[in-house]
């Protein structure tokens, strides 16, 4: 894992074309890389928000009790593997569209390894900062954005101009994935599962 994640923000080209050559198992991506990596974000929020807190104006640091903290950051993790899987199974689905043939398994490893700036740049949250996750969030999702575009035709044996518009629908896509969690996590907060702060 550590091999192709150096590898994707080194030579992300010829690490693209070593992945491929793979025949990793979703179960086997998951262990190894998914699971280890969401956890990143996740436990950075949880620490972050519980012994760190951040100031919205006042001289005391704002925090989450332990249990809200907890509860919240479950349920991201559910909802980061659930998106990886997601992704996957609309780039297996959208792949046909270009007489492209990857399994199901290439789709979500694929998935996987394009998110990785993303996980890596949840370490932001241990220091819960306003300009800090724009900073760093903003960085992820454009390294994210670049291996995207720059994975695809060759994962997919596909044409650099194919590549993009395949790339472009999977953003679109992407972005609506991510507007859905944050749907659902109001609703959720609906239900009282929402942040409680320490008073």
């Amino acid at each position: 894992m550590i091999h192709h994640v150096l590898g994707l923000f080194t030579h992300p080209d010829e690490e693209w074309k070593e992945i491929k050559g793979e025949d990793e198992s979703i179960g086997h991506m998951y262990l190894t890389h998914v699971l280890i990596l969401a956890a990143i974000p996740v436990v950075s929020a949880y620490i972050g928000t519980t012994q760190v807190g951040w100031y919205i104006g006042t001289q005391e640091a704002v925090k989450l009790t332990q249990s809200s903290a907890l509860s919240m950051t479950v349920l991201s993790y559910l909802a980061m593997l659930a998106g990886v899987a997601v992704m996957g199974a609309f780039i297996h689905w959208m792949a046909r569209t270009y007489d492209s043939t990857p399994s199901f398994n290439d789709c979500v490893v694929f998935a996987a390894y394009t998110a990785t700036p993303l996980f890596i740049a949840g370490l932001a949250a241990l220091y819960p900062s306003l300009w800090l996750g724009m900073l760093v969030g903003t960085a992820a999702v454009a390294y994210t954005v670049y291996l995207l575009y720059q994975g695809i035709p060759i994962f997919m044996d596909i044409p650099s101009d194919e590549g993009f518009l395949f790339s472009s629908s999977i953003l679109a896509v992407g972005l609506v994935v991510l507007v859905a969690m944050m749907a659902t996590s109001v609703i959720f907060w609906g239900f009282g599962v929402g942040p409680v702060y320490l008073r």
